[in-house]
């Protein structure tokens, strides 16, 4: 079923058994039946760690990259799948399987249990944009222009939105107000956000900006829902209807996801920026320059901090009240991998080819994992294991080492 939307033209600018016993199910997308949408906090039945699904992008609607488990110690590779092209995309994982995107515009499924390929299937470009798992479907956007809603057993198109631009950022889900069923955001580089029905792709309303727009819609509590774009203002919409609440203006195009914490809005843009704002305010709350270097990640964020990574080669957390630096720890590369927050560390990758986890307080390395090819896409976690794509094709599952048991 192919569903077209038009847009008008925008401003020019520019052990197997912890995977399976633990990993959430979800309630299928009936017209009748209520989908309830998974969390990446949701408390295991099994096993040692609470965080069993990592379904869309930054692990849950909020985007905020946080982990409420500990960080897993002595880390060691547990196995890999090798694509043939580089790994673009973040990983979701939930239900017994593993999706990401490739730069060969493959969306690949990886069964948890046999940890080979399930199903792929070939887009005719680059996938950057992170899956979203709800019930026995992905939901996945490519830079073809396409944003397809696939069965997760077979990989048969279900239904497809086109688009004028590509779909470079992942869908978030969220449950529709009235408690009725599931409904998908996803922002389009035209520059229109979406809201569908995750059954069938009807739309629910959609939302024009002025320009192109580069992340994931965040959805907030009391029913809003935020973003940026290349119009450099942070959008608040409401999630019922689509209606603009609030348009605030920063200094530059908003490049990467904003992530939300407790109605506070934190993003980067191209004035080297990384900046704070109230979902309900007309200001923004702070600001924290770079020094002339760029921010490449979406923020990672937690009760006390914000933590972002740059081409100065650093990862810099902030302070989330006052947006004064605590401190910087220094890689061999860029850090284009969005920071994970785990309760006692952040983890993430960096183009010198390592995985790192530093100490939340402090800066202080815990670990660094060295992988061998370059680490430019977020990591995820699900059921005590990392998951991060590297730029030659593999995809690494990482677990805790004896040691760290």
């Amino acid at each position: 079923m192919s569903l077209a939307h038009s847009s008008s033209s925008k401003t020019t600018a520019r052990a197997i058994i912890p995977w399976l016993a633990g990993l959430v199910l979800i309630a299928g997308c009936g017209e009748k039946k209520r989908v309830a949408v998974p969390q990446a906090g949701a408390p295991a039945e099994l096993g040692l760690w609470q965080t069993q699904a990592w379904p869309m992008a930054r692990g849950g609607k909020e985007l905020q990259g946080r982990v409420h488990d500990r960080v897993p110690q002595q880390p060691v590779v547990e196995w890999t799948f090798t694509a043939k092209g580089a790994v673009t995309s973040e990983a979701a994982v939930a239900n017994g399987v593993l999706v990401f995107g490739t730069d060969e515009g493959m969306v690949i499924a990886v069964d948890l249990q046999t940890r080979q390929q399930r199903w792929r299937v070939a887009t005719k470009d680059t996938v950057e944009a992170t899956p979203a798992i709800a019930g026995d479907r992905v939901f996945a956007g490519s830079n073809d222009g396409l944003f397809r809603a696939l069965d997760l057993t077979t990989g048969t198109e279900l239904w497809h939105l086109k688009g004028e631009e590509k779909f470079p950022t992942g869908a978030t889900l969220a449950n529709s107000p009235d408690g009725a069923g599931a409904w998908l955001l996803v922002n389009g580089y035209d520059g229109v956000s979406h809201c569908l029905r995750t059954q069938d792709g009807a739309e629910v309303w959609k939302h024009e900006a002025e320009d192109f727009i580069n992340g994931s819609p965040a959805i907030l509590d009391g029913g809003l829902v935020a973003f940026g774009g290349c119009d450099s203002v942070i959008h608040v919409i409401r999630l019922k209807d689509g209606s603009s609440l609030a348009k605030l203006r920063t200094e530059a195009q908003i490049i990467r996801s904003l992530a939300s914490w407790n109605g506070t809005l934190y993003g980067v843009n191209y004035a080297n920026q990384l900046l704070a704002a109230e979902a309900n305010g007309d200001k923004l709350t702070w600001l924290y320059e770079n020094d002339g270097a760029q921010f490449l990640t979406s923020p990672g964020v937690d009760e006390a901090r914000v933590y972002v990574g740059s081409r100065d080669k650093h990862l810099h957390a902030v302070d989330r009240l006052s947006g004064k630096l605590l401190w910087k720890f220094k890689t061999g590369g860029r850090v284009e991998s969005a920071p994970l927050v785990f309760d006692d560390a952040v983890v993430f990758g960096s183009s010198d080819g390592r995985l790192y986890a530093v100490d939340k307080l402090d800066g202080r390395e815990l670990w660094r994992l060295d992988l061998g090819e370059d680490l430019a896409v977020a990591p995820a976690f699900a059921a005590g294991r990392l998951v991060i794509g590297g730029g030659e094709g593999s995809l690494f599952v990482i677990k805790e080492g004896a040691a760290g048991k």
